[in-house]
């Protein structure tokens, strides 16, 4: 692996806007970046499903919410009116659906309250989006968008990703698969044993860890789904995937660092959503809207996000997510510009 710009290039400093320019890392970075944006579009137009020009800001957040979350929102004061900087607007993909019949999109920022680390920005680019039908479709959609910007890698800057990573045998190797090998959460527990750095309990719920992933990744699959997650370690609007309310019918595509995809199923109606919200003790005040769009319009829809700058370390063999950015944003810290 030959990373040029690999001395913490994120860290704020007076000259890093100068710097960079200088940088082979951030001109392949502009490409891939230009690459993720055009071949995304491409890949929904030609499915017909509609892209949402959506705010920033919202009254009612997705992800850091629930027992199981480890995420934090952004709360401003906006001219005195509280509210978020968006995590996900995943809620308005859903009602984007009841416009859009076969679907939205969008490619949009996304701001988390706790601090960044080699692998998690606290701001970050999502491409996500929501879809007609159950989650099985949306994995095999989710499969090819992949396939799709894997392609577009090797076609326009197979020399670009090699001066970086070394080599592009990491994205062929994506690309030989023509689907992608799954397995549930409960197996991947049963794999990984006792390895108590593996697999966190947190009474009643329980989460894989990097390392977890990591050992997945290299004893069973380089790209490997897990499905049907602990309902209680997902977000309340995850479809459940059994009976007994235990399981959720989500997935997450790892590979490279880990997590990159996470994918799931909702809700179809009022009375399930309003049920999963106090199974997962969270007030039902702020996603009244939510509740009732589900009541007075139900849809079968499911959806996915993947963090960009995680699939471009994967691409660029990257060690630290903080550099894949064109301008570093750091929670509490101003930085120009």
């Amino acid at each position: 692996m030959t990373n040029e710009f690999t001395h913490g290039g994120w860290r704020p400093s007076q000259d890093r806007f100068l710097d960079i320019l200088d940088e082979p890392l951030y001109r392949r970075l502009v490409d891939l970046q230009d690459l993720v944006t055009t071949r995304t579009a491409g890949f929904w137009a030609a499915r017909g499903v509609k892209s949402l020009h959506l705010p920033i800001t919202t009254g009612t957040i997705s992800s850091p919410m629930g027992l199981g979350s480890d995420s934090l929102p952004v709360e401003i004061d906006l001219f005195g009116q509280p509210t978020f900087l968006a995590d996900s607007m995943q809620f308005m993909l859903e009602y984007g659906c009841r416009l859009s019949e076969l679907g939205a999109w969008y490619l949009m920022p996304s701001f988390r309250g706790e601090d960044c680390d080699e692998t998690h920005l606290n701001q970050f680019f999502h491409s996500e989006a929501e879809l007609p039908g159950g989650l099985d479709a949306c994995i095999e959609v989710v499969e090819a968008y992949m396939h799709h910007l894997a392609t577009g890698v090797l076609d326009l800057h197979a020399a670009a990703v090699t001066a970086s990573a070394g080599s592009t045998a990491h994205v062929e190797q994506m690309l030989a698969l023509d689907t992608f090998p799954r397995m549930t959460f409960e197996e991947a527990v049963r794999h990984l044993g006792t390895d108590p750095h593996a697999v966190t309990d947190h009474g009643g719920w329980r989460t894989l860890t990097r390392r977890g992933e990591q050992r997945l990744l290299e004893e069973v699959s380089p790209v490997l789904w897990i499905t049907h997650y602990d309902h209680l370690s997902v977000p309340f609007y995850q479809a459940y995937g059994d009976t007994g309310q235990r399981t959720a019918r989500n997935a997450d595509l790892l590979f490279g660092l880990g997590e990159i995809v996470g994918c799931g199923e909702r809700h179809v109606n009022g009375a399930q959503t309003r049920a999963a919200l106090a199974h997962h003790e969270v007030p039902e005040s702020a996603y009244e809207w939510y509740v009732r769009l589900k009541q007075e319009r139900p849809m079968h829809t499911s959806g996915f996000g993947m963090g960009v700058e995680r699939w471009l370390m994967w691409v660029l063999g990257h060690k630290d997510i903080r550099d894949l950015q064109l301008a570093p944003r750091l929670n509490g810290v101003t930085i120009l510009p």
